[in-house]
């Protein structure tokens, strides 16, 4: 029978002591960034398995997140899922993902997470502002992404404001008259936020402020707005709050007769795989998912080990291409 590769086979692999190996399965804040990378390396080329169950019921802890989001259909929220599920493999951690039917339901997701045994949460995007009106267990270490500052728990999100001002203010310098904006759903901070950073960098240059289109991230509704604005031969910039609704815009304006990236400038927002590929390639704000989700894991990780809780802000910046 093959021997199960031990804690003391990955410490002489890693070149550190079978302490620190257990640091590192336990989820201990107390491992030098490095060294706990080369321990991971060392545990993933060797297979090692941790003992989920004798480690509970040694540690008290399971090794295994929740994830609470509202929906899985929009990229947003997709991207961050896949980012947490690697970086929480990455970790030693199980996922455990509870997706909310109902808005009323975020309370018995907290329970359904207790009730499977987890340590602790990751809170995405249009669910953190329930999560803030709910009664959140307190064995339950929370960290939410997207939050509606300030918040009881841990906070991660992307300078959305920063970003959405990056796109405002690279429309202005080429040239544009001023820059309307597709806005994501009234509950959703991060849009609420993009807003915000459109907003002031208009006021700041001293350029007219229209109201908002607004959309629900699908292209489809991107392509709703677009006929709209399309219909006014004044609007020359467009910034939209994702790159689904700069997809829909692109549309909207070619079936209107007007060439993107010379009659109109379209700026959408994340970066998605496929926006290099647009027709024409669609200049953006790339926020990082994968730090999103590593930073995220790891301030969850810390406030398991009883850390106070982190607020992180993360830098976006613009990529631009052939739309703008």
């Amino acid at each position: 029978m093959e021997r199960r590769v031990s804690m003391g086979d990955v410490a002489a692999a890693a070149g550190v002591s079978a302490q620190t190996v257990s640091r590192v399965v336990n989820g201990s804040p107390r491992v030098e960034p490095g060294t706990r990378a080369r321990v991971e390396d060392a545990m993933a080329a060797l297979g090692y398995q941790v003992n989920r169950t004798a480690r509970a019921l040694r540690t008290g802890r399971f090794h295994t997140i929740g994830v609470v989001v509202a929906t899985l259909a929009t990229v947003g929220n997709s991207r961050m899922l896949e980012a947490v599920a690697a970086s929480a493999g990455a970790r030693g951690y199980g996922l455990t993902v509870v997706t909310l039917s109902e808005r009323a339901a975020i309370a018995d997701a907290f329970a359904q997470l207790l009730e499977q045994g987890v340590d602790g949460a990751v809170v995405v995007n249009e669910a953190t502002a329930l999560a803030g009106t709910a009664v959140v267990p307190p064995q339950l270490r929370i960290v939410a992404v997207d939050a509606p500052l300030p918040a009881p728990f841990a906070t991660v999100q992307s300078d959305h404001a920063g970003g959405a001002a990056l796109a405002t203010r690279h429309l202005l310098h080429s040239g544009r008259r001023t820059v309307r904006h597709v806005a994501g759903p009234e509950t959703s901070f991060a849009a609420a936020e993009r807003v915000r950073g459109w907003r002031d960098a208009l006021t700041d240059a001293g350029r007219e402020v229209h109201e908002p289109e607004r959309g629900d991230w699908t292209a489809a509704s991107g392509y709703a707005a677009g006929r709209r604005l399309a219909s006014d031969s004044a609007v020359d910039a467009v910034f939209a709050a994702n790159d689904q609704m700069a997809l829909g815009l692109l549309r909207a304006f070619s079936d209107a007769g007007r060439e993107v990236g010379t009659d109109v400038a379209v700026v959408g927002y994340d970066d998605v795989a496929d926006a290099a590929d647009f027709r024409p390639p669609l200049t953006t704000v790339r926020q990082d998912f994968d730090a999103l989700g590593a930073a995220a894991v790891d301030a969850l990780v810390a406030a398991i080990a009883g850390a106070a809780p982190a607020h992180i802000t993360l830098p976006t910046r613009l990529i631009p291409r052939a739309s703008a």
